[in-house]
């Protein structure tokens, strides 16, 4: 056998360092080699030169086993602390607000709460039929409802309103000779449903207080325009005091006394007049006008410069 086929121990040259033998080679004693090995042929005289000096092998007596990457364990992370809140995300709403807002914000809804809860119970005291509740306490009633949240039922009437009803006032306005003029008749209705017409937001003022207040009027007086029971005369100031407020701010009363006139008083009038039936219907109708003139009312000083402040 030749020396440079003894495997991986062979030496490979005479610069060349042997390579180091494995561990269990180098610790096993020099007479341990196996008992059957026969001699062979004297190897050939070889002068390879000095013998480098051993190097120390890195690798321990015992080997060890290092653990695989995906067999490494990861050290263990301490958990967050909890909370009520999930960690890292920010508290919102009522939640965000110190103890002693969160107390303000709880009586706020309470209180509002409570005021829905009267306002719902006092609007159906009012459109149910009479009954004992309303009987002991009607008039607590009425103060609650009356004027701001009056209900009534003409949205489902089964007889709907059949006729065009316009109010129109004039006024005597005294002027800077101390002459007293008389203005044209102005229809304030149809003023309201030119602002109505197109608008997608009308306000309820040019919808519903010339209406409401027309008919507070007619409920109040008799065919003679007499006031029946206390809220006649109630009726008439209200009325007389939206036509005077009206009529200081048209433009036309203005052009027409120079705007240093004063209204000493007004007249009202309703132009009423029938709905007119469609094509395909037989009735007949008449769609002459007809009018429900009042008397002149005096205005006071102080509706006249503007209404009662």
């Amino acid at each position: 056998m030749d020396a440079y086929d003894e495997g991986s121990n062979a030496r490979h040259g005479p610069d060349a360092p042997r390579r180091p033998a494995p561990p269990a080679q180098r610790s096993a004693p020099a007479d341990s080699a196996a008992p059957d090995a026969s001699p062979g042929p004297p190897e050939p005289d070889v002068h390879p030169g000095p013998e480098p000096a051993p190097v120390a092998s890195p690798v321990p007596s015992e080997p060890v086993v290092s653990a695989a990457p995906s067999e490494q364990v990861a050290s263990p992370v301490p958990p967050a602390p909890r909370g009520p809140w999930p960690p890292g995300e920010p508290r919102s709403g009522i939640a965000a607000l110190s103890p002693r807002y969160q107390v303000g914000v709880a009586l706020a809804l309470a209180v509002v709460a409570i005021g829905v809860c009267v306002h719902i119970g006092m609007t159906f005291l009012h459109v149910a039929p009479p009954n004992t509740v309303t009987r002991t306490h009607g008039e607590a009633v009425d103060d609650w409802i009356y004027p701001e949240f009056e209900q009534n039922w003409k949205l489902f009437a089964p007889n709907p309103l059949q006729q065009n009803i316009s109010i129109q006032v004039r006024a005597g306005v005294r002027g800077p000779d101390g002459m007293t003029q008389t203005t044209g008749w102005y229809d304030l209705s149809a003023e309201d449903g030119r602002a109505i017409d197109g608008n997608l937001l009308p306000s309820h003022t040019q919808q519903n207080e010339l209406r409401r207040a027309w008919d507070f009027f007619v409920a109040t007086h008799d065919s003679e325009n007499r006031p029946v029971g206390l809220r006649g005369s109630l009726s008439e100031s209200y009325l007389r005091r939206i036509m005077v407020l009206r009529l200081g701010r048209d433009d036309a009363v203005r052009a027409a006394t120079g705007s240093t006139g004063v209204i000493e008083r007004v007249q009202v009038r309703s132009r009423t007049s029938n709905v007119p039936p469609p094509e395909w219907s037989r009735e007949k109708v008449s769609t002459t006008p007809s009018y429900r003139e009042l008397p002149w009312w005096r205005v006071p000083q102080d509706e006249a410069r503007g209404g009662v402040r």
